[in-house]
């Protein structure tokens, strides 16, 4: 059976594959530790549940408008006043069935075949096939340092007569990195001098550590007007664990909006009416589980910093913010996707190769587990990897050998 050239080149998603790979060998009653989930445990908020359970009992579920009900984006409207200091009016608002398929819509909307997106790295694993499914080009931008910060010389150097937008995911997945507040405000303007389309995937702001906060966008841009090209994205999907709810929003011009809001008419039309009340629920209501996911995941930040550095060889710099670090593992292996199989294999622990975000010789590992998983997949990491290990070792009834070569 024949399918497309573009189907083809777009390539699987790692951490899907991984989560697939996990969920199969539970299946079979192994004893796998998932430290590659890009999903919290802590329990959706009452407030949503309440609100979905309230508008089902009514059995009255119909199509919505395409740009999202009223109760959810008058929400988001409340949320980036309180959140980013910026009044913004519906004419500003499309929600969409997760951030997801929000930066997915706008890539349709604003890129032209052969144009550039900028995409430092480490950057997310769909950015750059989203990219490419629009016949776009992403552009990949290492730092000259090595390290997981972009600097305004690196953005610069990659910028052509074809770059149409640059991509900021800050806090960033994988490497839990915040950028800094003088970074993002010389992008801003830079961006607006320059005509081009500054998208902040900003689906993490919340759940950054040590006092610090996410820089908003917003303060430092001067084109409040229809023409500005700065772009936020943003969802329920982290801050209020709710993944499988699949809700996310697009903040941008009014331009913009309205031809977005065609893409998503004839893409999916509506989110579910379900979905988005139970996301109002989640705004609207009490937010003292944000915070209380956000010092649980600082916590566990914490413990698995302090367990890695107790290997010889690692190299990590402690993450900021969202639920990820990406530490170096280059004195074992320079192949991060035999090294993520080999611990999938022999220790099984699941991580997700750096490769796939850019990071070669990395692996990114969660901490929205718990303290238990943490400590113990990093032992059986060390295990399988330190060469004085034992080579055997019993995970209940079950016995692991190490062959590593």
């Amino acid at each position: 059976m024949s399918v497309s050239q573009l189907a083809r080149e777009v390539q699987e998603s790692p951490t899907l594959k991984m989560n697939e790979a996990a969920r199969l060998l539970r299946e079979k009653g192994e004893p796998v530790i998932h430290l590659g989930a890009g999903e919290p445990k802590s329990k959706v908020p009452i407030d949503a549940i309440l609100s979905c359970a309230a508008k089902l009992k009514t059995a009255d579920i119909r199509y919505t408008p395409t740009e999202g009900i009223p109760t959810l984006t008058k929400a988001i409207i409340r949320y980036t006043e309180e959140s980013y200091n910026k009044i913004i009016g519906h004419e500003n608002v499309i929600v969409h069935a997760g951030a997801k398929q929000a930066f997915y819509n706008l890539m349709m909307t604003i890129i032209n075949p052969q144009d550039e997106v900028i995409i430092p790295a480490p950057y997310w694993v769909s950015y750059p096939e989203i990219v490419k499914m629009v016949y776009g080009v992403p552009v990949l931008v290492h730092p000259e340092d090595g390290r997981f910060y972009p600097t305004m010389s690196d953005i610069t150097q990659n910028v052509g007569s074809y770059t149409k937008a640059v991509v900021i995911n800050s806090p960033n997945n994988p490497s839990g990195a915040v950028y800094p507040e003088e970074f993002i405000g010389e992008l801003v303007e830079y961006c607006e001098k320059k005509s081009i389309y500054l998208v902040m995937d900003d689906i993490y702001q919340k759940l950054v550590f040590n006092g610090k906060t996410a820089p908003p966008c917003f303060n430092y841009s001067k084109d409040d007007t229809d023409s500005s090209r700065l772009v936020v994205i943003n969802g329920v999907s982290k801050m209020y664990a709710m993944t499988g709810f699949r809700i996310g929003w697009t903040i941008t011009n009014r331009k913009i909006r309205e031809a977005m809001l065609n893409v998503a008419a004839q893409n999916t039309s509506c989110p579910s009416v379900l979905l988005q009340t139970a996301a109002a629920g989640a705004l609207n209501g009490v937010q003292t589980s944000v915070e209380s996911l956000r010092v649980f995941l600082e916590n566990n930040r914490n413990v698995m910093v302090n367990e890695l550095r107790a290997f010889n060889g690692i190299k990590i710099i402690p993450p900021d913010g969202t639920f990820y670090c990406l530490p170096d593992f280059r004195a074992y292996s320079k192949d991060s996707v035999e090294l993520a199989q080999f611990l999938l294999d022999k220790a099984l622990v699941v991580t997700v190769p750096g490769k796939e975000f850019g990071m070669e010789g990395h692996l990114r590992l969660s901490y929205c587990g718990t303290v238990k998983d943490i400590t113990e997949g990093i032992a059986r990491i060390k295990w399988a990897l330190d060469p004085d290990s034992p080579n055997e070792i019993y995970i209940g009834d079950r016995k692991l050998r190490r062959d590593w070569k």
